[in-house]
C-alpha cells in the first residue's frame, strides 16, 4: 500500500511539474519594411490590373464566338428557306406541267425532285460552312483566352518574385 501512494504521488508531482513547463515560444515574424510594403502594393497594382485584362479578353471572346453563332444561324435559316422556296417552285412547275400534259407529269416529277435534292444540297453545304466558321472562331478565342491567362499568370509570378526579393533587402 505505501508503495502504491508513493508512486501516485510521484506521478502527482511529475505532472505538475511537466505542466508548468513554458511552452515553446514561436519566433516573432518581423515588421514588413517599407520597401516590403510597397512591393506588395505595386504587385497588387500589377495583378489587379492582369485580372482585370484577362476578364476583358474573355468577355471580348464570348462576345465574339456568340455573334459567330447568331450569323451561322441567320445564313442556315436563310438557306433552309431557300431550299423550301427552290422546292415549292419545281413543285408548282410539276404540277403545271401536270394539268398541261398527263405525259409530261413524270418527267416534271422527276425534275422537280432533281431540284428539291440540289437545294438540299446546297442548304447542307451553307449549313456546313457556317459551323466550320464557328468552331474556327471558338478555336481563336479560346487561343486568346489562354494566352490571356498565362499573362496574368507571369505577372502574378513576377510580383511574387518582387515581393520576395523586397524582403530579402
Amino acid at each position: 500500500m505505501n508503495k502504491l501512494l508513493a508512486s501516485l504521488i510521484a506521478t502527482l508531482f511529475v505532472g505538475i511539474a511537466s505542466a508548468q513547463t513554458p511552452a515553446p515560444v514561436a519566433p516573432a515574424t518581423p515588421a514588413p519594411t517599407k520597401a516590403e510594403v510597397k512591393a506588395e502594393a505595386k504587385a497588387d497594382k500589377a495583378v489587379a490590373g492582369a485580372v482585370k485584362s484577362e476578364a476583358k479578353v474573355d468577355a471580348k471572346a464570348d462576345a465574339k464566338v456568340a455573334k459567330a453563332e447568331a450569323a451561322a444561324a441567320a445564313k442556315t435559316a436563310k438557306a433552309d428557306a431557300k431550299a423550301a422556296k427552290a422546292k415549292a417552285k419545281a413543285d408548282a412547275k410539276a404540277a403545271k406541267a401536270a394539268k398541261a400534259d398527263a405525259g409530261d407529269q413524270a418527267k416534271a416529277d422527276a425534275k422537280a425532285e432533281k431540284t428539291g435534292i440540289k437545294a438540299d444540297a446546297k442548304a447542307a453545304s451553307t449549313k456546313v460552312d457556317a459551323n466550320a466558321k464557328v468552331d474556327s472562331v471558338k478555336v481563336s478565342t479560346g487561343a486568346d483566352k489562354a494566352n490571356a491567362k498565362l499573362d496574368t499568370n507571369a505577372v502574378k509570378a513576377e510580383a511574387k518574385a518582387d515581393v520576395k526579393a523586397a524582403a530579402s533587402k
